[in-house]
Parts: structure tokens; sequence; C-alpha cells
């Protein structure tokens, strides 16, 4: 700054009852901060938001400007700015004094009426006595005239910008509306009593509660409850808005606002009171000390990053910011008169709103802020939290320590759920959760969508009828998400269970850990983005819902549109390739269907069970089949595979089929004498013979042995009672005896059912059974409902492939006839 620049600005400081002084900077110290807190300036965050306003001061702008003048020596000499930021401050003041003023009177005069209308009169007296040495200087040329101090204007380079310039500085812009960063970095001096607001506002005392704010406030805040409840009151009319609204929890003070906002077609968009607030914590984190600069400035650049995605202007992102705050406070704040503050920086020339929100971020900065954000979400726990967050949005307030202890209730409950959802206890050990991981059924759903797209149904009408309208219609839908992998429609509700195997802390946290890192390494491998993954979960839930659960499709739908959802902030790298349980091949998949209707469908490898799960698997082979060893077992399957009950049809009744007169009289010496139980077996079994019942005489049965030997393989394989190796060896004997006896799933399921009425025994409930299982036929046939059992999605074994492959790799391996 120029000497006539600078003498012209201590003079100018005559008039602020100063004591005189050849450079503004040369002041006392003590008394220079004295001065500051007796203007009500205690700190230097206090001092730029009153020179902020000062300089950018519409209303009697010379006694503004004046006083920031004064702020800018005293700053200076106070060492609260160094003397070259000082200079820079009352540079700019000069340049808008010199632009509004042309001659020492005009100033003079617009100050002497600010000064009468605010000033004491003691006060007032000596600043016209101030007045007059200055007019009388300038007439005896005794000081910088107002001539002089305008040509040094013209000749000085133009002052260094009022804000911050470097790249990483310019998202704290953002931060204005709270507190306007001027100086930086930042230094405890900015806000003294970050700790104490943060404390108090935000109930937060260190530095984990800080960041767990922050990413809550980025992935989540108060904006999802918001949306997603808005665009379902969206869909109701006034009457049932009403009645929503006298229905609302004691903690939804909004509510009357938000439906204000719905029934007056206000915007559903309030996203800017999240995002703003985390620019307000972010400099606060830096004041107290809780965050490094570094830190700070890469979340004060998220929350730019994420304005910028949805804001191209500042009243649009101002207008959001006043309806959240409306919602917030149950105030609707849309029609109050701005504030000074608000006011001045959509309107000065001096404010820092002069770049566009979208314009704050360079690549640079964005990409390590990015880099940072991203960092804190890492883990594959944090993938727990973003697909469990969709049923239970409380999970993301855990996004600093995910597997942090949340206390004895909360473990309690997860341990209940686990019991009571999926009877799910400690001693069977993490490996448990295999059974839940399913990818025969992603690949059986994948299978029949990309038949649907073709156009290739399975058939409506069965042997046993036809399924429901509803049914129906649902096997339909599924030409619409053929391009979506299936997999995240059963690794969502894996990562839930996971998510309360943590919480429940009965699992070794290791074998947890890496049941999440190959989810992610899984979902990563067959979504290549987070919106791919959101597409795919909302293009399934909505062929799938859930009656017995709310539908997730609003909360799946915000997660899509909002750029701070946690899954855009996810490590989205598969790494090594693995996923949290095996994959059946095809071919093993196929044999395990053919349990067909008798149990339920087998959607992966079966696993070796509890202790627990053993008892009550042992107690029904014993009793269904009297089989109490690994040997017995063995023995048995043996029988099922070369002999069966179809043996027994064989040669015990097929030949009664040759000889009615025969078969008759047999039947007709039964009931006239008293039968005992196996003689009571007997003759019911020729009465069906007789009337043919079900076409036994007509269909193989073979069917029913093939069901029941893999019914038992399966359990064979629960108890450990099989290996591998000899489960294997019987599913590939099951497939063969299969293609030998059956030429496609609708014969197959005429023998097993055929099977299943002949060999029931004597029951009241005979008629309940063969109707229950003639509907499970109904639905494993014809695909609805469409996870009854995947027999319309495979090839029946020995048959051509008819199937078209998916549009993707989300398949099971091991046929080598059919390219996926």
């Amino acid at each position: 700054m120029s000497d006539a620049l600078t003498a012209w600005w201590a003079q100018q400081l005559l008039l602020c009852d100063g004591v005189p002084t050849a450079h503004p900077l040369a002041l006392d110290s003590v008394q220079a901060e004295k001065r500051l807190k007796a203007l009500g300036i205690s700190h230097r965050g206090e001092l730029v938001e009153t020179f902020l306003h000062g300089l950018g001061a519409t209303s009697a702008p010379a006694y503004h400007l004046l006083g920031a003048l004064e702020y800018s020596a005293l700053a200076g000499a106070a060492g609260w700015l160094t003397q070259a930021q000082a200079c820079t401050w009352a540079h700019h003041v000069m340049r808008r004094i010199g632009g509004e003023y042309h001659d020492l009177r005009s100033w003079l005069r617009d100050l002497r009426l600010a000064f009468g209308e605010r000033a004491s009169r003691r006060a007032h007296e000596r600043f016209l006595d101030a007045c007059q040495t200055l007019t009388q200087r300038e007439k005896e040329a005794d000081t910088v005239s107002w001539e002089a101090f305008e040509q040094a204007l013209v000749k000085a380079p133009a002052p260094n910008a009022l804000w911050p310039q470097a790249p990483g500085t310019r998202p704290w812009r953002l931060g204005a509306l709270f507190h306007p960063v001027m100086c930086y970095p930042a230094t405890p001096g900015d806000w003294p009593e970050a700790r104490q607001w943060l404390s108090r506002v935000w109930q937060v005392d260190d530095r984990d509660q800080l960041l767990g704010v922050v990413l809550w406030l980025s992935a989540q805040g108060d904006r999802q409850r918001w949306d997603i409840e808005a665009r379902e009151l969206l869909e109701m009319d006034q009457a049932q808005r009403l009645e929503w609204q006298r229905g609302a929890d004691d903690d939804s003070a909004y509510a009357p606002v938000l439906v204000q906002f719905v029934s007056q077609n206000e915007p559903f968009d309030w996203a800017g009171w999240d995002w703003l607030r985390i620019v307000e914590l972010a400099w606060a984190g830096a004041c107290s000390g809780l965050l490094s600069q570094a830190e700070a400035d890469d979340i004060a650049a998220h929350s730019a990053d994420l304005i910028g995605q949805r804001y191209g202007d500042w009243p649009a992102l101002l207008a959001a910011y006043r309806r959240g705050q409306s919602l917030f406070e149950g105030i609707d704040r849309r029609d109050m008169t701005p504030g000074a503050h608000a006011t001045l920086l959509l309107k000065a020339a001096c404010s820092p709103w002069d770049i566009a929100p979208n314009a704050l971020l360079d690549s640079a900065t964005q990409s390590a802020s990015r880099t940072r954000i991203k960092g804190f979400r890492a883990s594959g726990h944090h993938w727990l939290l973003a697909l469990a967050s969709v049923r239970e949005p409380d999970a993301l307030l855990r996004q600093v320590d995910p597997g942090a202890f949340m206390g004895e209730k909360r473990r309690a409950d997860a341990a209940l759920y686990l019991q009571d959802a999926l009877s799910l206890h400690a001693d069977e050990g993490a490996g448990a959760l295999e059974r839940y991981w399913l990818p025969a059924q992603a690949h059986h759903l994948n299978q029949l969508a990309a038949d649907a797209v073709h156009g290739v149904m399975p058939p409506a009408q069965t042997l046993f009828g036809r399924p429901s309208v509803d049914d129906a219609r649902q096997l339909q839908s599924l030409k619409g998400v053929s391009r979506h992998a299936a997999t995240i429609h059963m690794a969502e509700k894996f990562a839930f269970y996971l998510y309360m195997a943590f919480d429940s802390h009965l699992f070794e946290s290791k074998a947890l850990t890496e049941y999440a890192d190959a989810l992610k390494s899984c979902l990563c491998r067959f979504y290549p983005s987070p919106k791919h993954l959101l597409e795919a979960w909302f293009a399934w839930e909505g062929c799938l819902p859930e009656p017995e659960h709310d539908s997730l499709i609003g909360e799946i739908a915000w997660h899509l549109d909002d750029p701070g959802s946690l899954f855009y902030w996810l490590d989205w790298h598969p790494g090594s390739w693995r996923e949290p349980g095996e994959r059946p091949s095809l071919t093993h998949f196929t044999a395990m269907a053919l349990v067909g209707p008798l149990n339920s469908a087998v959607w992966s490898e079966p696993q070796i069970e509890s202790e627990r799960e053993k008892a009550s698997i042992r107690e029904w082979v014993d009793t269904h089949y009297h089989l109490s060893s690994a040997a017995d077992m063995q023995d048995f399957l043996g029988f099922m595979l070369e002999s069966g009950d179809r043996q027994e049809y064989q040669i015990n009744y097929a030949p009664y089929t040759l000889n009615p007169e025969r078969l008759e009289s047999e039947i007709a010496i039964l009931e006239s004498g008293e039968c005992v139980e196996e003689e009571r077996h007997h003759l019911l079994r020729l009465r069906r013979v007789r009337d043919n019942e079900d076409g036994c005489n007509d269909v193989d049965m073979a069917a029913w042995d093939i069901a029941q030997l893999m019914d038992l393989a399966i359990a064979g394989r629960q108890l450990g009672w099989l290996d591998q190796n000899a489960f294997n060896r019987t599913l590939d004997r099951a497939y063969q005896l299969a293609d030998t006896h059956y030429a496609g799933w609708q014969e197959y399921a005429a023998g097993m059912y055929a099977g299943f009425s002949f060999f029931m025994g004597e029951t009241p409930e005979r008629e309940e059974f063969l109707a229950g299982f003639r509907q499970a036929m109904v639905a494993w046939l014809s695909g609805a409902p469409i996870l009854a059992g995947p027999w319309t999605s495979l090839d029946f074994p020995g048959t051509r492939p008819r199937h078209f492959a998916p549009l993707h790799i989300d398949t099971l391996p091991g046929d080598q006839r059919i390219l996926h």
C-alpha cells in the first residue's frame, strides 16, 4: 500500500475517537485489543463477520465503512491479522469509499448523519471536533487531500483478494452463512468457543463423535426421513395427510410443515440443510483442534462436492437450507424476510459467494477429498452398514466405528433376532451363516428373467392346475429386470444377517469380517458401480415384494437419487474374487432340485449343522426311515438308488394290473377280516391300484424314490454322515437316474405325485396333504410364485438346453453345454 493511502487511512482513524498516529498499525497492541473488545468483538471470527458487514453495508455505508477501516487497523495492531492482511482489508474499504464519495465534504456529511443517530451526545461532540480538524487540515494542505487519496487509489495495484484463493480453500465459502473464512488456516482465535458449541448444540465432545456427525449428515442427515415421507404423502389425499399428521410421533415436530409443503407443491429439496452444516462442523473441528486443517479441508470439499451435484446457484442452495430449517424447527420460514447476513452474501460485491456453488471445486481438491471420505468408509463392514441401512436407517449413525459395542440391550436384541428369525445360535459358529448365502437362488431368478425377456415363459397350465392370477402376473414382471443381476436380492438379506451377527457378539469377529470382505468382493464383481447395484435392487424389489415386510422401494429410490448416500462413497474395488459361500455347479443344483416339493427349495450347498439342528434331523431320519447311523444312511441311499419303493410296487402291486379278478379277490379277503397295521396299508394300496388312483399304474414312480433320495442325502450331509465327495456322488447318481426314467419336469412331477399318493400311509389328513402337494406342484412347474422352486429355470437332466443365457455373469458354473 502506498504511503499516501497509509497516511489517509491513519488520519481517518481520528474520526473513530482514536489516538493520533502516523501509521494505522502503530497502535499499542494491548490498547488495540482492548478497543476491539469494547466494540463487542472478542475474537478473530467475530472480527471477520463484523468487517464483512461493514464493507458490504448498503444502509449508512459511510458509518460502516469507517468502522471497517478501524477494525482493519485494530486487528493488525493487536496481532489478530498480519500487517499485510490488515492493509489488504483497509485497501478494499478505501476502494469502496473512493467509489462512492467524491470529496471529503460528502464523506463527512454522511458520517455526521449516521453518528447523530447512533452516538451519545458526548461522543457525537468529539466526532464533530474530529471532522472539523480534518476539514481544517485539508484547507491548510496539512494532510493527504481527497484528490491525492483518489490519485493514490488509481495508481495502486489491485489489492489482494479478501477471500482465500487457493483451490483447496474455496469450499470454505460455503460456510459463510455461519462463519465467513477470510483468514486461513484456522486457529483457536477464529472460534474460541468451538468446543463448547459442539458440545451444546451437537453433543459432540471428541474427534470420533464429530466425524460421526459429519458422516451421518453426508450420507443421511435429516433429509432422508423427510424425503421418503414427503413422497408417501404425495400419494395421499388431503384427509389422509391430516390423519398422518395427527398420528405423527413426538419426534416429528416437522409433520405439519411437511404436510404444508406437500400440499403447496413445494420442491422436495432440503439437502442444503444437511450439507451446509457439514462445513460449519468442519470449521469448528479445525478451530478446536479436533480435526487437522487437512482433514477439515477435505470435509468442507466433500460438502462442496455434494452441493455442486445438486445446486447451480446460491439462492437455490439457500432456499433448500431454509426448507430444512423450517422442518427441523417445525416453523415455516419460507416467507420470512431474509436476514441482513444472507442478503449481504447474495448481493454484496464483496461476498464470498461470488463463485457459483458448483464451481468451488477443482479436480485435485475433489480427488483428495473423495479419497479421504472413502478412506473413512473403506472397510467391508461399511458395506454391511450401507446394505443394512435400507432396512434399518440408524445403521448410518455408526460410520466411524461400525463394529463398536452398542450396549447390552442392542447385543441381546440382535442375538434374539438371529435366534427367532434364523434359528441361529452361538454354538453353531460363524460358519453357519453360509447357509444364508444363496447363489443358486440368484441363478434361478436371472435365468427366469433372461427367458422372460425372450418370451419363453414356463407353462401356465400344469398337470395339477394353474397358478393364481397374481402369481402369474409376478412372473410376467421379470421381463423388465433381465439386465440386472439378481445377487443383490439375496445378498442384502445376507448382509443384514451378518450385520446382526456382528452386533450379537456371539461369533468370532475375524470370521465375520472375512464374510463382509467376501460380500464386498462379490458385489463389486457383479455390479460395476453403486448405481448399477441400486438399480438392480430397485428392480428386483419391485418384482419380489415380501408381503410380511414393508416395501423397500422408497428407501432404495432415495439412495439412488441422493449423491451423499453411503453406497456412492464405499471402496468399490473387488480385490481377489471370493464369495461368502460356495456356488454349487449347475448339474448339482439340478440334482438337488429333484427333491421338489417334498422339501423347501435348496438354494445352496448344504452345510453340516449344529448339534441342536442335528438332533432334530436325526429324529426325523429315525422316525421316518429308521436310520440311526452314517452306515445305515449309506446303505439306505444305495437301496433307494437301486430299488426303493418303486421295486415294491413292481413286485407286490404291478402284477395285479394284469389280473383284475385276483385284485378284487385279494381286496375282498382283506376287507372281510380284521387287519393288522401292515395288512391295512396293503389293503389301501390294493384299492389304489384297483382305482388307478392318481395314475399310479400308468406312470413311472421312480421320481418318488429320487425325491426321497435327495431329501435324505441333504439330511445326511447336514448330519455329517456324508462327506462332500459322497454327497456329490449321490447327486451325480440321482441326476443319471432321473435322466434314465423321465423326459422332463412334467413327467417327473407326475411320477413324484403318484408315488407320494400311493405310498402315503393311512391318515385323516390325506386329502389335505394331497391338495397341498398339488398346489406346490403347480408352483414348481409354473414358476409362480417365483421362489417356490427352481424347476422352471433348470433343464431337466439329460435334456437339450432350452434356456437363454443371462446378460451378466451371475450364474452357476459347471455346465459346459451352456455359455453364461
